[in-house]
């Protein structure tokens, strides 16, 4: 007998990969989406009903029967009426409407090393947003992965992109900060093997190798062909450079927050890595077509 799941954000990007491992695996799957007028990927293979927290009995009512809920739901940056506060309340409503439904567990993607205690309200919300879940009351696991790669990931293949076409790229700060790429297909898999256990577990989602931002971009600047010199500048000139190149994409490409995370170091992770695809055999892989076209965050999650 097939369990019923629910993905919040099939259609996006970690919630789509989840899906199909579900799917792959034989298991029926039900997503909850903010753009449920767009066209199904996955056709009638999935079910679709709308993300709305503004009615909770409607929220309740599509979880009812659901055995899991994986929950991908977040926003980036702040736009318009949308912040990571109102993110946290609005994970606090579906969190409330899986409950009320009788769901079982609860598999919620945050990020690697979140705090109630940090500058960063990305980083700070992500920490609330776990605390909505592990005092739910419901059988739970928090899956942090750190930098997403695969697919149409926007960090990695957006650098690509800028490396591709401009004649200089610029690295914020030393680069002398590290990161640990993970793969989006192996946090899925992380993400589905943990819907299946019983325990409550919090789990770091890493790859196994850790970089130097600066051999990072070295890396993915061989591997793409780029001739663009890479410079350094101070963190604030590195986001005032963003903003022409966002108005040129129609895009936010970088916010600060997410500058002063990454100088932070904090996409990095203490734990042993659960992820096994090694970036640098992903990248030999994947570099004639890495950053062939700009990843837009708005068109992904903004546009009807």
């Amino acid at each position: 007998m097939r369990n019923l799941n629910v993905v919040t954000g099939a259609f996006g990007y970690t919630g789509r990969y989840i899906t199909q491992r579900l799917l792959v695996e034989g298991e029926e799957v039900r997503t909850l989406t903010g753009h449920p007028g767009r066209i199904n990927p996955f056709q009638d293979r999935v079910i679709v009903a709308p993300l709305d927290f503004e009615r909770p009995a409607e929220l309740t009512a599509s979880l009812r029967g659901a055995a899991t809920l994986y929950n991908t739901y977040w926003v980036r940056f702040g736009r318009g009426q949308v912040s990571h506060e109102r993110a946290v309340e609005n994970t606090r409503a579906l969190v409330n409407a899986a409950r009320e439904a009788g769901v079982r567990r609860i598999v919620h993607i945050s990020i690697a090393n979140p705090s109630p205690d940090s500058p960063l309200s990305y980083f700070r919300g992500k920490a609330a947003a776990e605390r909505t879940v592990t005092e739910s009351g419901l059988s739970y696991a928090i899956v942090r992965p750190t930098l997403l790669f695969g697919g149409d990931d926007i960090l990695i293949s957006n650098i690509a992109w800028l490396l591709r076409r401009f004649p200089v790229f610029a690295v914020p700060g030393s680069g002398e900060y590290r990161v640990q790429p993970v793969s989006v297909e192996d946090v899925a898999a992380i993400a589905v093997d943990a819907g299946r256990a019983e325990e409550n577990v919090v789990l770091d989602a890493v790859g196994p190798e850790i970089y130097m931002f600066n051999d990072l971009v070295g890396l993915l600047a061989r591997a793409v062909g780029s001739r663009a010199r890479i410079i350094h500048v101070p963190a604030s000139l590195a986001y005032l450079c963003t903003k022409p190149l966002g108005w040129l994409v129609g895009d936010v490409v970088l916010t600060r927050e997410e500058i002063d995370g990454l100088m932070a170091g904090l996409l990095v992770s203490r734990e042993a890595p659960r992820g096994r695809t090694r970036w640098s055999e992903w990248l030999r892989g994947n570099a004639d077509h890495l950053g062939a076209r700009y990843a837009s965050e708005l068109d992904r999650h903004y546009s009807s």
